[in-house]
């Protein structure tokens, strides 16, 4: 029988094949036992996990060893060789070149014959993914949208209607040359004027001298995202007078959304002391911002950037259902979300594209998937060349896996929009923005975008963080105890039947309303972990 995601790469696949990667539909019966908030554990903490009644294969929840027999769905399975948590077992025997299915879909070919028990990872299963493909729309039913509470937030209501989740002064530099600069002014003036605003921050990179074209497009196009951002209540743009990357091009891509009385600049070289010139700039804008205040607003004012990175075998089982449950929630109140990391969506593109609201928004998706698989081909690069070494190590073995694992962060949100990179996100839907998968590159895109808050998805952990608070999100308990400086809220209890996957839900939205209203910081505020990354020519995935 044909597999349903061959059907579905062709835009042959029927709406029963687009609600089945809906995986975090199924996770409360296969993961936990349904119970009330007062019993201190929901369900057994399982071994393994079976996402889809379909599936070949089932996720080792903790290391089993062979000959360990475990129960799958009733079924008891007894191990042929050691499984490392987060890895594949199958439940099957599968013949070589046979597709193998993970969240009923195929993941990749049998490089070898599997017995029933084995270990399946990259020693005998391949990517299934080759060249260009063409997409038909092939629009999946909606379901219809319940009557949402609409909470509200504190947040700073700026004059071009944006809701910020914070009042700080960002202080951007057209040029590498002025970094350091940037960053003594930034440590001064947030001494100064720490009981007055929520801070100055200081972002650094080393592009803006002799770029052309694309390169210096980038670069002004996220500069410009990010001077008119709503967590900033006054920017100040240091340049050094000789680069390319001048002031008068960000004012333009930056259009009339930006607040001039809350906008200072100048070129080092025309200055004395630009030390003294910069902290005078920093006091103005202060004493700009010094009344704002915080008002209720709804939370469907809120753009959320929704990023997976250091992603494990329990990504697309725990933390990224559990941001795509957000997803819904927020998009279905009227907010936004932005999701990105487009060659992640590679071997689930068409689930996506199925969802667009149109045929309009359907074909630029097309585009824009098109569009980056001929940067990879340009560059003479694999198109398919993913999972990292930390993401095999975790457990995915193709790209495929991964993206099938990744796109959950949407959840089954309308796609309303598509958004080339440095574009401006709005709130009201679900919007698909062009970058790289990259961390620092698609965080820095989503934050120039608008969004002010990022949810960040992790199974091996990483420290960084980005202009806007970065919720860390763990997708196993592990991480979560290892790295409390890091994590900020642990979806691995899903797995250790700690909680219902609609607890979790209502605990990190309680979570985003307390951050984005400033009754709680993030980890990256408290440890100062902020920084951004430009998308530069060459690949980047």
């Amino acid at each position: 029988m044909e597999h349903i995601f061959q059907r579905a790469r062709r835009g042959e696949e029927s709406a029963d094949d687009q609600r089945r990667v809906e995986a975090h539909m199924l996770i409360e019966s296969n993961v936990t036992a349904p119970a009330s908030r007062d019993v201190g554990r929901v369900g057994p903490a399982p071994r393994v996990v079976r996402i889809h009644p379909a599936d070949d294969v089932a996720v080792a929840v903790r290391p089993l060893s062979a000959g360990e027999t475990v129960d799958v769905d009733g079924d008891r399975l007894t191990l042929h060789a050691d499984v490392p948590a987060g890895h594949k077992v199958a439940l099957r025997p599968i013949e070589a070149g046979e597709p193998v299915t993970k969240y009923g879909f195929t993941i990749g070919i049998a490089t070898e014959s599997i017995a029933r028990g084995a270990w399946v990872h990259s020693h005998n299963l391949r990517t299934h993914l080759e060249g260009m493909v063409a997409y038909r729309y092939d629009p999946a039913p909606r379901e219809p949208v319940g009557a949402e509470a609409r909470p509200t937030v504190l947040g700073y209501r700026r004059e071009n209607g944006r809701v910020g989740t914070r009042n700080e002064v960002w202080v951007l530099n057209t040029v590498g040359c002025v970094n350091f600069a940037a960053e003594g002014i930034a440590r001064t003036s947030t001494e100064r004027f720490r009981d007055v605003i929520d801070g100055v921050y200081a972002f650094g990179h080393p592009f803006g001298c002799s770029q052309l074209g694309d390169d210096l497009q980038n670069t002004q196009r996220i500069l410009a995202g990010l001077m008119r951002h709503p967590n900033t209540g006054g920017v100040l743009v240091l340049g050094l007078g000789c680069e390319n990357n001048q002031m008068d091009s960000l004012l333009r891509i930056a259009g009339g959304d930006i607040d001039r009385s809350r906008l200072r600049f100048f070129n080092t070289q025309d200055v004395v002391d630009e030390r003294d010139e910069g902290l005078e700039a920093v006091a103005q804008l202060v004493a700009r911002m010094e009344h704002d205040r915080r008002a209720e607003c709804p939370a469907s004012d809120l753009i959320l950037g929704h990023k997976c990175g250091g992603s494990d075998g329990f990504s697309g089982i725990t933390a990224n259902p559990l941001v795509g449950r957000i997803a819904d929630r927020l998009t279905a109140a009227g907010g936004g979300v932005v999701l990105t990391e487009v060659p992640e969506m590679f071997g689930a593109e068409q689930i996506l594209m199925n969802r667009a609201k149109d045929e309009h928004v359907f074909e630029a998706i097309v585009a824009m998937i098109d569009d980056f698989k001929q940067y990879f081909l340009g560059h003479g690069q694999p198109i398919y060349e993913n999972p990292s070494p930390g993401n095999r190590q975790g457990g995915i073995t193709t790209l495929e896996e991964k993206s099938l694992g990744a796109i959950q962060k949407g959840g089954r949100a309308t796609v309303t929009r598509v958004l080339r990179y440095g574009e401006q996100a709005t709130t009201g839907g679900l919007s698909l923005l062009e970058s790289p998968g990259n961390d620092g590159v698609s965080s820095t895109a989503m934050t120039a975008s608008g969004a002010t808050i990022l949810l960040f998805t992790t199974g091996r952990g990483t420290p960084l963080g980005f202009p806007v608070p970065t919720i860390k999100i763990s997708s196993n308990s592990d991480i979560a105890a290892k790295k409390p400086h890091w994590i900020d809220f642990n979806a691995g209890a899903l797995l250790d039947g700690a909680a219902t996957p609609e607890q979790l839900a209502e605990e990190l939205f309680a979570l985003i309303l307390d951050v984005a209203s400033g009754r709680k910081q993030t980890n990256n505020e408290r440890h100062g972990y902020r920084e951004i990354a430009i998308w530069k020519a060459g690949v980047t995935l």
